[in-house]
């Protein structure tokens, strides 16, 4: 990253702190609709991390303001302050969903993900699972919604943890593989496949 670029970066971090403020972990960017000021250098790689002008951003801390005030507006994703939002490129989705805990209750199970920007995320309703078909292993990747049209990939260590957790159930008299939290079923696969895994 050349220096100009550090001092831009610089720039932007300061005013996106200044917006964020000290009392909300995610502010209400889906309220902030200022002037767009184009597109900046920042990208989100497939694999989950953030790029400027092609170099890592190495700070943690950074990552998580600026993954604070991301907001998708369409088909393009933005940094979103008061004052201004710039688009950035995403690879596949923002996040990644790279730790699973499983809690029981009397209403059943619960699945919370952690998120490579440490936001825990209960799957339900809300917060939908979807899959889709992986080309490269000819098998599926599972994606969590984690707010206002943003998703995390799950980590292929916790699409086996998910196919353990699994379940069949018929949907509209088809036997289907998937998985269950907050009382939603999941489809993740045709019933017959899952027999073919094994």
């Amino acid at each position: 990253m050349t220096k100009e670029g550090r001092a831009k970066l610089g720039e932007f971090e300061t005013i996106v702190a200044a917006a964020h403020g000290r009392s909300a972990r995610h502010p209400p960017v889906h309220l902030w609709d200022p002037p767009d000021c184009g597109d900046i250098e920042m990208r989100i790689a497939a694999d989950g991390t953030w790029l400027y002008q092609d170099s890592p951003i190495g700070r943690a801390a950074l990552v998580k303001l600026f993954a604070s005030v991301l907001k998708r507006e369409g088909d393009r994703y933005v940094l979103v302050t008061p004052v201004e939002k710039v688009g950035i490129r995403v690879d596949d989705v923002p996040f990644l969903a790279v730790e699973l805990r499983v809690e029981s209750n009397d209403e059943g199970r619960i699945l919370h993900f952690r998120t490579n920007v440490d936001d825990w995320v209960a799957c339900g309703p809300d917060h939908a699972l979807r899959f889709e078909h992986d080309a490269a292993t000819d098998g599926v990747r599972p994606y969590l919604h984690v707010r206002r049209g943003l998703w995390a990939k799950a980590s292929r260590s916790l699409l086996y943890d998910l196919v353990e957790l699994g379940e069949e159930r018929e949907i509209n008299g088809h036997a289907m593989f998937g998985i269950a939290s907050q009382g939603v079923f999941f489809a993740m696969m045709d019933a017959e496949c899952v027999k073919g895994m094994g």
